[in-house]
């Protein structure tokens, strides 16, 4: 346990440092907009690839990782569809119920490769970036197909919803980090230096950037809609993908990464996207926040029982 806490301790500290510069030093909405997408579309990928590119998967269990985690999300998804008509019930509409939607199956990048890095060093950096390559896209399709189906009055279009999906740079990353890796490509020297600057900085300010973007008020009262989001996420998925990983055989470091993975707060990219195709963003960053503080509870739990 000392071991798993001191591994997700710098984590946290960089979130609550997020949340003590957005009230005193970095008070301005843009600026904390600007490193959100500077992270986004830039530092984060920049990692992506990167660590893709350096890793040697000849010696990872790709299938058995990315096949549990792929199967949990799937798996999450339809029982989220199944429960609509009662989530219905307790006036969560169809803006709330992508919210809970996106907080159940999504997964925060930043603390998951974070805590992996801390944990297993660059092991442990490749581990996660297969678990990466496996939900990241599938995520992001399924987010978007529910946004465009129960956040929006309107009915998108398939080419509208194709759009959202093929413009999401961190699916890019993942592909073109592969498509190096696979080809056996050497990047040149210049390459690496300029990216190991660009990727080793997206974690920190990633982290800070998820505290800045967590909501402290109302947490006191939680809704129906946000408590469902919490359970699911963070009692729920990880048991899945612990249960789907030991029956795929999977053991010891590769299946505390997939319960790293499914045990960590949902993806601040989230609230963006709600933002953006009309979701219920508020609800969803009261989510986000309170996942966060249980998660500091849960997950030394779940990492030291299977460590």
């Amino acid at each position: 346990m000392p071991v798993v806490i001191a591994a997700l301790l710098p984590v946290f500290i960089l979130i609550v440092l997020g949340i003590v510069l957005k009230r005193t030093l970095m008070r301005l909405e843009t600026q904390w907009h600007g490193l959100e997408q500077l992270t986004y579309y830039v530092l984060f990928p920049m990692l992506l690839v990167q660590t893709l590119v350096k890793a040697d998967l000849s010696n990872v269990p790709v299938a058995g990782i990315g096949g549990a985690l792929m199967l949990a999300t799937v798996l999450m998804a339809l029982l989220c569809l199944a429960l609509r008509p009662l989530l219905a019930r307790f006036d969560i509409d169809g803006p709330a119920f992508t919210s809970i939607f996106q907080a159940a199956t999504r997964f925060q990048t930043y603390v998951a490769l974070s805590v992996a890095r801390n944990l297993y060093g660059a092991a442990g950096l490749a581990l996660a970036s297969v678990a990466i390559v496996a939900i990241v896209p599938l995520t992001n399709v399924l987010s978007v197909l529910v946004l465009a189906k129960y956040a929006s009055p309107e009915k998108q279009s398939a080419r509208a919803i194709a759009m959202n999906v093929v413009k999401n740079p961190l699916i890019w990353a993942c592909i073109v980090g592969l498509l190096i890796n696979m080809t056996h490509l050497p990047p040149p020297k210049l390459w690496h230096e300029v990216a190991d600057a660009l990727g080793s900085s997206s974690l920190a300010i990633g982290l800070l950037v998820t505290g800045a973007g967590l909501r402290l008020e109302g947490l006191l009262r939680p809704s129906v809609a946000a408590a469902a989001g919490v359970l699911l996420k963070l009692l729920l998925m990880p048991a899945v993908a612990i249960a789907l990983g030991l029956w795929l055989g999977l053991s010891g470091t590769s299946l505390v990464i997939v319960a790293v993975c499914t045990a960590v707060p949902t993806a601040p990219s989230a609230y963006v996207m709600a933002r953006q195709m009309g979701g219920d963003a508020p609800l969803l960053a009261q989510i986000i926040t309170l996942q966060t503080i249980v998660a500091a509870i849960t997950m030394p739990i779940v990492i030291a029982l299977l460590s």
